[in-house]
């Protein structure tokens, strides 16, 4: 089993910065790609970036160049920075890692 908490949500102007941070426990030699997908009201959930172990990156369309996925493999922690935030990015934000493992997921807000 692997546990993943995320933290660094909260209320953020338009054009200004966040930072999420996932910390992963138990089992996590089984994991290797980590990612962070979020979910905005009346809307399927959708891949915001993903890390693999070997650090390979892939970031949706819609977050290129505002926002960096960051892992830490010593501390078992995945950081999402977000920059430029926009009103479209409001959502909960949730952790992924390995097979199907997600956090509890944390509540992003951008206000205009």
């Amino acid at each position: 089993q692997v546990q993943l908490v995320e933290s660094g949500g909260g209320l953020v102007q338009v054009g200004g910065s966040l930072r999420l941070s996932c910390a992963a426990s138990g089992s996590i030699f089984s994991i290797n790609t980590m990612g962070w997908y979020r979910q905005a009201p009346g809307k399927q959930r959708e891949l915001v970036a993903t890390i693999t172990s070997a650090y390979v990156i892939t970031y949706a369309d819609f977050v290129k160049g505002r926002f960096t996925i960051s892992r830490n493999s010593a501390r078992n922690t995945v950081d999402l920075q977000m920059n430029n935030v926009k009103p479209e990015d409001t959502a909960v934000y949730y952790c992924h890692g390995g097979s199907d493992y997600w956090g509890q997921g944390t509540q992003v807000t951008v206000s205009s």
